[in-house]
């Protein structure tokens, strides 16, 4: 059994003195570990660090086996942000996230076309609200998307100032004035794409995927949500 793809580093552990087993997300194979021999040398490490884009061969005996890998480097996503801590931590979450949540050697071309996307996004001055955004795809994908067309209760689509933590759905600020302490904020640059968030507001956005992720994906495998995330979010503050 064996294949050839490209894929993002998503983790790298030590696997005895020299080798590392390194998850990837693959374009046509999804999310795939296999060990690299000798990738723990001082050579070859920076080779593993997670945001990098690779060009791979996995090789096993059986399809069922872990397989190894041989990697070259086709671009150092890590190495872009060493100056930007924010935005590091962004990808450290994002690469976590995935490597928690998809289910393994399923491909999942979409999340990574979106997830290539994001990288570019990253670099930019809206980094923040393109990751919460990414967020949301994530929970699309994975079968709990949010949608704040127009109001659960009234039907409206304006307005839109809540969400339901049952529904994942928008609710406008009159049905939901009885209710607010039950509901989750939803802020404006999630509806209004185009405008600039404040602090405030990208505070609100990671609270309410958060609390989809920690819910429906996360606490189901009974994983937290990624430790960077949280510095991200106190960076933010």
């Amino acid at each position: 059994m064996d294949w050839s793809d490209k894929g993002y580093v998503l983790s790298a552990k030590m696997h005895g003195e020299h080798s590392l087993i390194i998850t990837l997300l693959t374009q046509q194979n999804g999310r795939n570990a296999g060990l690299v021999r000798g990738g723990a040398s001082q050579k070859h490490r920076a080779l593993y660090q997670p945001g990098n884009l690779l060009s791979v061969s996995w090789r096993a005996r059986l399809p069922e086996h872990l397989g190894t890998y041989t990697c070259e480097m086709m671009r150092s996503h890590a190495s872009d942000f060493l100056h930007t801590h924010l935005p590091l931590l962004a990808l450290s979450s994002a690469v976590t996230l995935l490597d928690g949540s998809l289910p393994e050697r399923e491909p999942v071309p979409e999340l990574f076309a979106s997830f290539e996307n994001l990288l570019v996004s990253l670099k930019t001055e809206k980094w923040a609200s393109a990751y919460i955004f990414w967020e949301i795809e994530l929970l699309a994908f994975l079968g709990f998307g949010l949608d704040f067309s127009e109001c659960a209760v009234t039907g409206i689509n304006e307005n839109l100032t809540h969400v339901s933590p049952r529904s994942g759905r928008s609710v406008s600020a009159g049905a939901a004035q009885p209710y607010l302490n039950k509901l989750l904020a939803l802020p404006r640059f999630l509806i209004e794409k185009d405008t600039n968030p404040e602090k405030k507001e990208l505070i609100e956005g990671f609270m309410l995927t958060g609390y989809f992720l920690r819910r429906h994906v996360l606490g189901d495998l009974n994983k937290p949500l990624p430790a960077t995330r949280e510095r991200l979010i106190q960076g933010l503050t």
